[in-house]
Formats: C-alpha cells, sequence, structure tokens
C-alpha cells in the first residue's frame, strides 16, 4: 500500500460548525496531519450540536473531527499567541471560516501569516466571500440555499420550499475547498507560494445550478416549482406505489420505450407501449399530464418490490426511496464500507459515516476519534519547540486549556 497522498503536510484547522471542519476530516483522511484549534472553556460550538453525547460531545463533532489532533489555546495570553505563531509557522495549510477580517484581529488572517510563512495556503470559507457588497454579512448554508435560487425551485406548486435538511452549501463549498486546496499544494510545488483560497457559500451554490441559469439567459424561462416530477424530463420522479415510495428515470427515449412496454404487458392500457406520441422527450413533455395518469395508478396499485422487480428487469433505472436505516443496512452501503466504525474510550463503538474517497492502493479510512478539547497540547507544543518546563507552566495556567477526561 501507498503513503496517503497528504502525508507530511501540516493542516491547521481554525474553524467551527460544519464547512471548515469537514474540510480538515477530508484532509485528515487523505494523510496530512490536521491540528484542530478550539477556543478555551466550551471549544467548537460544533461540540453542542445534534446529537449531544454528553456536555463536550456531540454525534455532530464527532463526525467532523475524526482523525485530527486537539489544541486549545488562549490567544489573549502572549505565550497563546506564540504558540499560535509557530504553529501556523509549520504549517502548509490554515482553514477558517469567520466573517472576513474577524481573525486579523487576532493576527490569524492571510497577509500576517503569510508574511511570515510564503508557503502557507490559506483557505476562508464564508457565506459570501472576501469581496463584493455582502461580504461583511453573515449567513450559513441556509441563507445561501435561500439567495442561489435552488430553494425556490424545490417543493410543490403554491407552497413555501421545504428546508433540505441536509447542509448543501457547507459540504459542497466544503468538498471545493479541499479541491482548491490540494490545487494550490501542487502549485506550490512549482512556484514556492502558497496563496488565499476565498470559498463562499453562496457562490458554490449558484455554480451548482446545471440548467437553471441556461434555461432563464437562453430562453427567458424562469425555472418553477413542480413537486415530484420533472416536467421538462418526462418520466423522471417520484412515484407512490401501495406500501411505500420510489423512482423512476424513464426520460431517455429507449428506457422509455421499455418501460411503456412493460406497463402495456402489465395492465397498462392498450396501445400505451407504441404510442408514438411519446417516443421523443419532446413529445412525453408536451403529453405529460397523459402519461401520468397511467403510471401513477400503476404504480400505486403495486407494492415497492414489484415494481423495482419488474424495472431492474427492464434496466430502467429505479430505486426505493429509502429511510436512514435502510440505507445504513444496505448491501451496497456496507460492501462499499461507506459506514466507518471507532472504537471510543467512553462511548464504546460508533458508527459514522464514511468519506467517498476510494484509492487503488492507499486506505483513506479514519479510524482515529475526534478529539477531546485540547487532548494534544502538550505533544503539539513538544513539536514546536517548546519546553517541558513552558508546556508545563502554561497548562498549568491555562494557556493551553484541556478537559480529558479519562
Amino acid at each position: 500500500m501507498q503513503a496517503r497522498p497528504l502525508e507530511g503536510i501540516r493542516v491547521v484547522d481554525y474553524s467551527h460548525f460544519l464547512a471548515g471542519p469537514y474540510v480538515g476530516r477530508c484532509l485528515a483522511a487523505l494523510g496530512a496531519e490536521v491540528i484542530k484549534v478550539e477556543r478555551p472553556g466550551s471549544g467548537d460550538a460544533g461540540r453542542q450540536h445534534a446529537t449531544v453525547l454528553d456536555d463536550e460531545q456531540s454525534g455532530y463533532f464527532l463526525q467532523l473531527n475524526m482523525g485530527k489532533r486537539g489544541v486549545s489555546v488562549n490567544m489573549r495570553d502572549a505565550r497563546g499567541k506564540e504558540f499560535m505563531q509557530r504553529l501556523c509557522d509549520s504549517a502548509d495549510v490554515f482553514v477558517e471560516n469567520y466573517r472576513p477580517g474577524a481573525l486579523n484581529k487576532l493576527g490569524l488572517g492571510y497577509d500576517e501569516l503569510s508574511a511570515r510563512n510564503p508557503g502557507l495556503v490559506y483557505c476562508s470559507i464564508s457565506a459570501y466571500g472576501h469581496t463584493g457588497p455582502d461580504a461583511h454579512r453573515a449567513g450559513f448554508g441556509l441563507i445561501a440555499e435561500a439567495k442561489s435560487g435552488i430553494m425556490q425551485m424545490i417543493g410543490t406548486p403554491g407552497e413555501p420550499p421545504p428546508l433540505m435538511r441536509i447542509s448543501l452549501g457547507d459540504m459542497y463549498t466544503g468538498i471545493h475547498a479541499v479541491a482548491a486546496i490540494n490545487a494550490a499544494l501542487l502549485g506550490r510545488v512549482k512556484s514556492g507560494r502558497g496563496q488565499h483560497i476565498d470559498m463562499a457559500l453562496y457562490d458554490t451554490l449558484v455554480s451548482m445550478h446545471e440548467y437553471a441559469v441556461q434555461c432563464y439567459t437562453m430562453q427567458g424561462i424562469l425555472p418553477e416549482q413542480t413537486g415530484h416530477d420533472m416536467p421538462t424530463s418526462t418520466l423522471y420522479g417520484v412515484f407512490r406505489a401501495a406500501d411505500g415510495d420510489l423512482v423512476i428515470a424513464a426520460q431517455v427515449d429507449d428506457a422509455w420505450k421499455r418501460f411503456a412496454a412493460l406497463l402495456e404487458a402489465h395492465g397498462g392500457p392498450d396501445g400505451f407501449g407504441t404510442d408514438t406520441r411519446f417516443h421523443t422527450l419532446a413529445g412525453r413533455n408536451a403529453n405529460r399530464l397523459d402519461i401520468l395518469s397511467v403510471v401513477k395508478p400503476w404504480v400505486a396499485s403495486r407494492p415497492v418490490a414489484q415494481v423495482l422487480e419488474l424495472l431492474d428487469g427492464i434496466d430502467v433505472p429505479c430505486a426505493k426511496v429509502q429511510r436512514i436505516d435502510e440505507v445504513l443496512a444496505d448491501p451496497q452501503i456496507v460492501a462499499r464500507g461507506m459506514v466507518v466504525e471507532q472504537e471510543h474510550p467512553r462511548y464504546g463503538k460508533l458508527r459514522l459515516p464514511n468519506l467517498p474517497f476510494r484509492f487503488s492502493d492507499c486506505d483513506t479510512t479514519i479510524r482515529e476519534v475526534a478529539p477531546d478539547l485540547g487532548q494534544h497540547n502538550a505533544e503539539v507544543a513538544q513539536s514546536l519547540g517548546f519546553g517541558p518546563a513552558e508546556i508545563d507552566a502554561m497548562q498549568t495556567e491555562g494557556v493551553l486549556y484541556s478537559k480529558v477526561r479519562p
């Protein structure tokens, strides 16, 4: 097995909640040494987020910070500031997701850190980015989802759009940041210099539009809420069966013809499979309501498993709309190792989502659990050249704060 691609790279993860910590987790999986820096006392606010296990850990924090080493530093003390300066001088990458300008007050802005460490790749993640009229505004993924036009396109016509229930803006921005960081590290090999990467949640969600922008700029058409199917891509949508829901993707001509013939052979109206009105995408879109009037009751009269078996038999893409418990038990997910198991010293066995990286010759699965607050203060301080007496004094006096449990 090869070494993981980023072994030997040191990352300072000075971030909180989701987008930044997700970047750190990805870089740790790829082999980087990721040092999670938290404020004394409460640490990352994500420790108190969903599924709180005790007064300092949550499932949210455990998932996003596995594989990292943890330090907690009092930047108000001169020794804490020196600790952070040495740490950043030793780093290849610095990740932060505070409002633009906030870290300048701590001496942790790009200009100051890059002056000391010209090779530093400094990645900022914020709601709107570091330029533009909204750069100063606070925001979360929800704000970017609403602003980007994505939220307006989903849901049932005439009703407010639903919440997406996954952090699309944070995760999509985070993985783009991972790509940009790796590109900057590669560029540094030639130039010898790092650079500032400015990632915005709003930008990345706007970049996701694969058809809506073109519809408007090329045809003057504004996308609308369509509910459970896509009027521009018939037949493609969600359908209710007798005992659950499933999705069918028969929008391609060949798949549609197989699907229509199957319906006719299994109780559908005569001639449905040979109706040439439906043999092109334009024809299906123009006659969408006629098609739905046949497909919906046909699906509704059968259990999900029967519909899936019939459609799988003719190679028409389909799937059950699964609950999370069904996802975790799905043989495909098990075979792909998409649930990672970790043994935690306090909580026992943890089962958390894995990352989707798959390399032919190295394993990127993280086995190390997320750190306790300040768990690795001493060993990181030692790596920065602080002596035993200095480390003891900083720990005793709370410059290096820890809340390590047995």
